[in-house]
């Protein structure tokens, strides 16, 4: 199985900035990509940021210019710069690995809160 242990999550004002970690553990056999997806209250989960061992990117749009996917392959970590935040950006934030041959995993999710 594959662990994945997030951090960084927390309370920020609009405008501010925080970086989210997501290190994977285990039984991790091909390693293709990681990411980050957000699922706020009542609402589904979408895609934020994911990043290819490559270091080809895709970012959902209302993040474009103000996140920033970042990956180590060495440590298989991932991380997210986000700026410029909005109360719009509050949510669960969850670290995803997909792996080609032992599937998706996901971690348990940080809670970003952007409130005044």
């Amino acid at each position: 199985q594959v662990q994945l242990v997030e951090s960084g999550g927390g309370l920020v004002q609009p405008g501010g900035s925080l970086r989210l970690s997501c290190a994977a553990s285990g039984n991790i056999i091909s390693l293709y990509a990681m990411g980050w997806y957000r699922q706020a209250p009542g609402k589904q989960r979408e895609l934020v940021a994911t990043i290819t061992r490559g270091g080809t990117t895709n970012y959902g749009d209302s993040v474009k210019g103000r996140f920033t996917i970042t990956r180590d392959n060495a440590k298989n970590t991932a991380s997210l710069q986000m700026n410029s935040l909005k109360p719009e950006d509050t949510a669960v934030y969850y670290c995803k690995l997909e792996d080609l041959v032992a599937g998706d995993a996901w971690g348990q999710g940080t809670l970003v809160t952007v409130s005044s």
